[in-house]
């Protein structure tokens, strides 16, 4: 019965960076974690460890790789590897600027000039979550990687636009080969049944 296969995804953005502190688009910028995002990598092994995981992988920009392997000792699993398809979305120009008018300038619908589209980012993060959904078929995926890329593909992925993705939360996801995808937790709260409607 391959449409009965249900495969669950743990969609974890990365701890704070500095430049998340600073409110700066980090985009592909590659900025490490400071040590309260270190500290919110360890925190977030109490609420994983109620999940059984088969695998952990993640975007390979510092940030992610380091809360990925923070979480995956706490855990006491290793990084199946890197994913390229699953760094942050380019902002091109704007990256390390902070809200103003010099960000201002450089919006245009969808995006920022010289950055990759809001369109662009949710297709290149659902197709890394599809074939992730198909190599690991029927298996728990724990993912780390960042708030913009996983906003714009589950937004993608159950057809209503969510909010900004806070760090190091848990955002549980379903993949069902015939029926897609269902959304159970978000930031960390269990999502009424309703919402999928």
């Amino acid at each position: 019965m391959e449409g009965m296969t249900l495969t669950t995804f743990a969609l974890v953005r990365h701890g704070q960076t500095d430049w998340n502190a600073e409110r700066r688009l980090q985009g592909a910028t590659d900025i490490p974690l400071n040590d309260v995002g270190r500290e919110q990598a360890r925190e977030a092994v109490a609420t994983l460890a109620n999940y059984q995981w088969d695998a952990i992988v993640s975007s390979p920009l510092s940030r992610a790789a380091e809360t990925a392997d923070l979480i995956a000792e706490g855990l006491g699993l290793t990084v199946a590897r890197r994913i390229p398809e699953l760094i942050e979305r380019s902002f091109g120009p704007a990256e390390g600027l902070q809200a103003g008018p010099e960000l201002e300038a450089l919006r245009i619908p969808g995006g920022f000039r010289g950055g990759e589209s809001d369109e662009d980012a949710a297709s290149r993060g659902m197709d890394a979550l599809e074939q992730l959904a198909q190599e690991f078929s029927g298996q728990r995926v724990l993912v780390v990687t960042h708030g913009t890329l996983i906003r714009l593909a589950l937004s993608r992925a159950i057809g209503r636009t969510l909010d900004s993705v806070h760090n190091a939360v848990l955002n549980l996801a379903h993949h069902h080969a015939s029926d897609g995808w269902k959304l159970e937790y978000f930031n960390g709260e269990l999502l009424t049944a309703d919402v999928d409607s």
